[in-house]
């Protein structure tokens, strides 16, 4: 229990840092740049990881779309770990808030008390307006048991939902990327008509990386992403500074190639086009990445995620002038953000939240700023709130751990299941799936898609289990959950001859064809009756070893379901 008039005199507290702190930035800029080099490398540049043209949406495809909904979420990741006391203010207890930090905390006149317990600084004000009318929550004290506090483990975690990651192990998967690998089998092949999801910034970041690829158009800045949305090109062929070296011809095609086979670029042109921004918005990074949402949103791209950042926030020094330059261009930009799209009646489509790789230390430390902790508030901003609020329990400044940190008690991924479940209307038993198993607790933050009770949801803790009725023999009424049901991988029993394992749950008829890496098909792999059971197919073999090395694309047919994997040719 800590002293109520507790000065900044306890070592323990004063001038921590996390160590291996700057060994570790320079581990996460690395993984950053290695991902974001090499044309076909990391999703970055083209659809997914490979060379294929974006296509009509196949008739899976778009019933999953049409059964879902056209609400729209904004993650925006505060990148370095957000200070929730500067954020959130608790008034209950600022008198302890204020002597852990003699010298960074907010004064009280220029704490903006929008309920008799919470406050946000003056510099947030421009949020008091989105208070007023109903499209601002916070929900306290959000974190995870065993809390990492470290950069690129904290991110990792946020982005993957495994609680066992800790340095380079952990899941490689996001529950984006679980989300969208299951609503798009066969994305490889035929990807839906306009962009699953779009990434500004962080490349590093697993949020939407499934098994097979990144499901998200990403960018790597704001100036990249604007430049595609003004000229439908992802490359300046006819300027770009080749210069005469050996290579500046096959740059030149690979560019092309880029250019011609990435349709999504010219869809998010032709959105940009059709929308217009009608507020005016501040000259900064951020503000720029919300007018562009804006334009593409009001414009009906129809991406139903999007995902943008913020940096700045790992404030170990000088913490209240970069905090009142971060949180107030944040403001600002949301509150625009907002108006702008309620003037065609769009705001109440589309739902923003934050997430951050931890929150900071409720003392201060030597060099005017705060270190690594953990709890921190997740902001959330919309007309879907319906209704602004406070949501959960702040935690106690009076019982911190021993190192000053704020215990969570709101898992995140609480949050993360009711935004899949209850905002974009993905069933519990596949939003669960999405989380690793977690049985989430639905959290009322004002809308409600499934019909549960919030206050009294039944936890079922067997898992999913497969239908047992089979699809018609004729294949034209298959089973909704058939990707789930089949297995198929591909390995390499010989070093020449990879196989595709196959693992039906009932006889059917499967057809299975492979793509290059242009999307072209160089023959068929199988296609013939199969009973229950399992098999195994050499590829080389059913190909009569007539491929080349290199990697390609198998899809699956079974009755209408298509689902498509890549494999590599040795």
């Amino acid at each position: 229990m800590c002293d109520t008039h507790h000065t900044h005199d306890n070592t323990p507290y004063k001038g921590l840092e996390h160590e291996g702190h700057d060994l570790e930035h320079k581990t996460w800029s690395r993984r950053s740049f290695i991902q974001a080099l090499g044309i076909a490398g990391s999703g970055s540049m083209f659809l997914g990881s490979s060379l294929v043209s974006a296509s009509a949406p196949s008739p899976l495809t778009s019933a999953i779309a049409d059964a879902e909904t056209d609400n729209i979420l904004i993650l925006i990741r505060l990148s370095g770990g957000n200070d929730g006391l500067s954020t959130v203010i608790p008034v209950q207890q600022y008198d302890t808030y204020a002597n852990a930090r003699p010298n960074i905390y907010i004064p009280e006149s220029k704490v903006l008390k929008l309920t008799d317990d919470f406050g946000i600084p003056t510099y947030m004000d421009s949020l008091e307006e989105l208070w007023g009318e109903g499209q601002f929550k916070a929900v306290h004290g959000v974190g995870y048991e065993g809390q990492s506090l470290s950069h690129f483990t904290g991110s990792d975690i946020f982005a993957n939902t495994d609680l066992t990651t800790t340095g380079f192990t952990g899941l490689d998967t996001g529950w984006m990327g679980r989300h969208f690998e299951e609503c798009y089998p066969d994305y490889l092949i035929n990807p839906p008509e306009a962009p699953a999801a779009i990434q500004i910034g962080n490349l590093a970041n697993l949020i939407f990386e499934g098994e097979e690829t990144n499901y998200a158009f990403v960018a790597n800045n704001i100036d990249q992403l604007e430049e595609i949305a003004q000229t439908g090109f992802f490359y300046d062929i006819e300027n770009a500074p080749f210069g005469d070296c050996m290579y500046g011809d096959q740059l030149r095609f690979l560019r092309g190639v880029a250019n011609t086979t990435y349709e999504y670029a010219g869809k998010i042109h032709a959105a940009y086009e059709r929308g217009q921004n009608q507020v005016e918005y501040q000259d900064n990074g951020f503000a720029r990445q919300l007018a562009l949402l804006a334009r593409l949103i009001k414009g009906n791209l129809g991406t139903k995620v999007y995902m943008i950042s913020l940096g700045g926030f790992d404030t170990h020094g000088n913490q209240p002038l970069a905090h009142e330059r971060l949180m107030s261009n944040l403001s600002i930009a949301v509150n625009n953000f907002y108006e702008d799209i309620a003037f065609t009646q769009q705001d109440d489509k589309v739902l923003s939240m934050t997430f951050s790789e931890f929150g900071r230390r409720i003392f201060e430390n030597g060099s005017l700023g705060t270190d690594h902790g953990k709890a921190a508030p997740t902001l959330f901003f919309g007309s879907g709130l319906n209704g602004s609020a406070f949501v959960g329990d702040h935690p106690s400044l009076e019982s911190p751990n021993g190192r000053g940190n704020l215990e969570h008690n709101m898992d995140f991924r609480n949050l993360y299941g009711t935004v899949l479940a209850e905002w974009l209307c993905v069933p519990r038993e596949a939003v669960e799936r999405h989380l690793l198993g977690y049985q989430y607790q639905a959290i009322d933050l004002g809308f409600n898609c499934s019909g549960e009770t919030f206050d009294d949801i039944a936890m079922d803790n067997d898992p999913p289990t497969l239908p047992d009725t089979p699809p018609s023999p004729d294949g034209m009424d298959p089973d909704p959950d058939l990707q789930n049901a089949i297995v198929h991988r591909p390995f390499y029993p010989t070093e020449r001859a990879p196989h595709i394992y196959l693992e039906m749950p009932f006889a059917a008829h499967v057809d299975i064809q492979l793509y290059n890496i242009l999307g072209q098909n160089v023959g068929t792999v199988f296609n013939e009756m199969m009973l229950e059971g399992s098999r195994e197919i050499n590829i080389r073999e059913s190909m009569r070893d007539s491929l080349s090395t290199g990697k390609y694309i198998y899809r699956i047919q079974v009755g209408n379901e298509r689902m498509s994997k890549s494999v590599m040719i040795m």
